[in-house]
Formats: structure tokens, sequence, C-alpha cells
């Protein structure tokens, strides 16, 4: 693995069901979701190893639901119909293994959350078949019916 911090690189052997690429996904998620105005400012909880003088960003606070949301939304933008092949590819088949990510990320200090935060709030928060498969729809305006 090339230039993966040694905390991720260790959890990526430790947890093999996913893939780097599935732990950039959710860092790039939280991003969008900050972008589009998702989330509100809340206390994390300390990092064990954080350096008591290092001043923080103060950064909007993603629930795990606005997260999932967020990341359907990211998805599509970003690979349209393939958004479930390809989070499938990375080992994402649902919101749970959104919130799989998010707190493998907690646990090695990557990622923070608050004392409400809760692993189950990522459970399901949508259906992906539903959601990415059958619930995605194409709509063609103006189109001409084949049979004029």
């Amino acid at each position: 693995m090339q230039n993966v911090p040694g905390p991720l690189a260790e959890l990526l052997n430790r947890d093999p069901r996913y893939k780097l690429d599935a732990y950039i996904f959710i860092f790039r998620a939280v991003d969008y979701a900050r972008e589009m105005g998702l989330g509100r400012a809340a206390p994390s909880e300390p990092v064990a190893e954080a350096d008591d003088d290092e001043e923080e960003d103060p950064q909007r606070h993603v629930t795990g639901q606005e997260l999932c949301w967020a990341a359907r939304d990211f998805a599509f933008e970003q690979y349209g119909y393939l958004a479930q092949a390809v989070l499938n590819s990375w080992g994402i088949y649902s919101t749970s293994d959104f919130g799989e990510l998010v707190y493998n990320l907690i646990d090695i200090g990557m990622m923070r959350k608050t004392r409400e935060d809760r692993r189950e709030h990522f459970d399901d928060v949508y259906d992906f078949d539903e959601t990415f498969g059958r619930g995605f729809r194409i709509s063609v305006s103006g189109s001409k019916n084949l049979e004029d």
C-alpha cells in the first residue's frame, strides 16, 4: 500500500471487509455533507492521543443518518448508474457498512464522534437495492415516442 498512513494501513489489515477506496469515499462523503450544509456545531469526544496544545478547526458534525443520505447523493453524483456496483466492489452493501467504516476510523483516531452518536444510527437508513437499483430512474423529458 503506497502512502497509506500507518493506522489506516493497520486497519486495512485488521478489517479486510473494506477497501481503501471505501474509507476515502467516507471522508469525501463527510466533506460533501458539510458542503451541502448538513451538520451542526457539536463538541466531539476527546481523542486519547490528541495533543492538548493542538488547536482544532471547528467543523460541523454530521450525524450518522445525515452521512448516509449524503453518501447516497455523493455516490449518485460521482458514479451515476454504477453507484451500487462501485460501493459493492469496496465492500459497502448497506448503510450499516457506512457505520462500520466510520467507527473503524473513530477507533484509530481519524474521525471523532459526539456523546450522542451511536453505531446503530447508521443501521437501515435506506435499502441499498431499492435506493441504488430499482429506486434510480432516468427522466427523459421531451423524448419522442418510438411509435410516432
